[in-house]
């Protein structure tokens, strides 16, 4: 229920923002009326009524490509002067040790 309020109250305030943006322009061309409530011996009748007409208008966005000339950078990697002391590491091979003899257990 919490979920529908927050789409609820999204939906108002990003129509809102449309509205006070220009993005959208809604003018009432036509007032709206109540029907007309008459009683009499017969029972209840309503003629007429009208509901209200509006006219919206709605911004637009192009989308559209065109050919450009972009001017790339070019980037040149030069080698220092200075000297850096590297550590050699020094890899030794594991020391061999004989396996082991197989161990057994045995309770008679």
């Amino acid at each position: 229920m919490r979920a529908i309020f927050l789409i609820l109250i999204v939906a108002v305030v990003a129509l809102i923002i449309a509205v006070q943006t220009g993005l959208i322009d809604i003018s009432q061309t036509r007032g709206a009326s109540a029907p007309v409530l008459s009683a009499n011996e017969n029972g209840v009748t309503a003629t007429g009524g009208q509901t209200p007409e509006f006219d919206v208008q709605t911004g637009s966005v192009g989308v559209g490509s065109r050919e450009a000339n972009v001017a790339v950078p070019t980037v040149k990697v030069e080698p220092g002067n200075r000297s850096v002391n590297v550590p050699v590491l020094e890899v030794r091979p594991p020391a061999t040790n004989p396996p082991a003899a197989p161990t057994t257990n045995s309770t008679n």
